[in-house]
């Protein structure tokens, strides 16, 4: 993995040595540090100072281009991808960080005083795995709402998402809103989202006109239960829920959507959620598996979290912000990958990152101390214990 992330960095044209050096560093020690990841923690676990931490993280690195590269070069081109984008809390204290404010934390259930980023990941359907591609701290700007910096957002990186030949971008139903839907449109992206139980939907109107005028478009408000004959039932996604699908006017997203039903029986009452996706010729079943595919996010935000630092940047500036959690979420993009590598296979399958990372840790300190007392590596004794002991205390071998 070492040799793909150099050539992906020498492939990159603004990086020059010094950086390059840094950054391999840097992914280095985010999977090996113990404790948490300030620039003073990750200086005792490298040797690198923590100045030159401090330093350069106010130099600007395009990870999106790098995780582009990167996610070319892993996953093969033919495999289905969808790319998804979600915000997360991030607590932090203090009244001079950039950017601190209110922000809804979905841990909690209420919006609580921190910070809040963006990111956009590549799902493999194949694998049913996310990969992060870029995120960005939400920092509120006077004249711009935080669903038009979230559409930004996607803008900036819809050249990235189609050079992985992406063409669907899921959200949840927080970004159903016509400010971030028609901006997405905009950039030849179709969204797949949710919608309220209750969304003012219509029916088209494909009768020609009888009379003088122009023909009327739609043909009515949707009600859900009494028109229920009038959707195309397109089967049942397991035993207890069934499919209904057709293309309808959104009131609120002011525009054409293909709207698909999940409805269900629990007791004896009939409960239902709507999906939808502003390509009209998508396939409701396939609809259905793209959203799916969205809740993949929620584990790299988990992961990030829990091993690789993404909230234990301490400082107040938002350029070290965006490099501490660019940085985390790329490093678990490695271990994923090597993951992938190591067991051959591009199927779904189930990895424990808190196992990969003891285990770059047993590495780590193993070469340290075979370099202090002069043990060669190719020697067989040697690379027996360290083939043995790099699995020493992981939750999975």
């Amino acid at each position: 993995m070492e040799h793909t992330v150099k050539t992906v960095l020498s492939s990159m044209s603004n990086i020059k040595k010094p950086q390059m050096n840094f950054m391999l560093s840097l992914f280095d020690v985010l999977v090996v540090f113990q404790g948490r990841a300030t620039f003073t923690n990750l200086s005792r676990y490298s040797l690198m100072n923590e100045k030159r931490f401090r330093r350069w993280s106010k130099v600007i690195f395009n990870y999106a281009e790098f995780n582009e590269k990167l996610i070319s070069r892993i996953l093969p081109k033919e495999n289905e991808k969808i790319a998804a984008i979600d915000a997360s809390f991030l607590n932090k204290s203090g009244i001079k960080t950039e950017g601190l404010g209110w922000y809804y934390n979905g841990s909690a259930g209420e919006a609580q005083r921190g910070l809040e980023i963006s990111t956009i990941c590549i799902t493999d359907l194949k694998s049913n795995t996310a990969y992060a591609l870029d995120s960005r701290q939400t920092v509120d700007t006077e004249g711009m709402s935080r669903v038009d910096q979230y559409a930004q957002h996607v803008a900036d990186i819809s050249a990235d998402l189609h050079r992985l030949n992406i063409r669907y971008i899921a959200a949840d139903a927080y970004y159903s809103k016509v400010k971030f839907v028609s901006k997405v449109l905009e950039t030849n992206l179709h969204i797949v989202g949710k919608l309220r139980v209750d969304a003012d939907l219509y029916w088209l109107n494909h009768e020609k006109s009888k009379g003088v005028g122009r023909p009327k478009k739609y043909d009515g408000k949707i009600h859900f239960e009494e028109d229920l004959q009038l959707f195309d039932a397109v089967g049942k996604l397991d035993s207890k829920i069934s499919l209904y699908t057709k293309v309808v006017y959104s009131k609120s997203l002011k525009q054409e959507i293909c709207v698909v039903m999940l409805r269900w029986k629990k007791e004896k009452v009939f409960g239902r959620a709507l999906l939808y996706s502003t390509d009209k010729n998508l396939e409701a079943k396939k609809l259905v598996q793209y959203y799916k595919a969205r809740f993949q996010i929620e584990f790299l935000f988990r992961d990030a979290k829990q091993n690789t630092g993404l909230t234990h940047c301490q400082s107040t500036r938002k350029e070290a912000t965006n490099m501490q959690v660019n940085a985390s979420l790329t490093a678990l993009n490695l271990l994923k990958f090597e993951d992938r590598e190591e067991k051959n296979t591009g199927e779904a399958s189930v990895i424990s990152i808190a196992s990969w990372k003891r285990r770059k840790f047993n590495q780590h300190l193993m070469c340290r101390v075979f370099d202090e007392l002069g043990l060669d590596m190719s020697c067989e004794k040697v690379s027996k214990i360290y083939g043995r002991y790099s699995h020493y205390g992981a939750i999975a071998s």
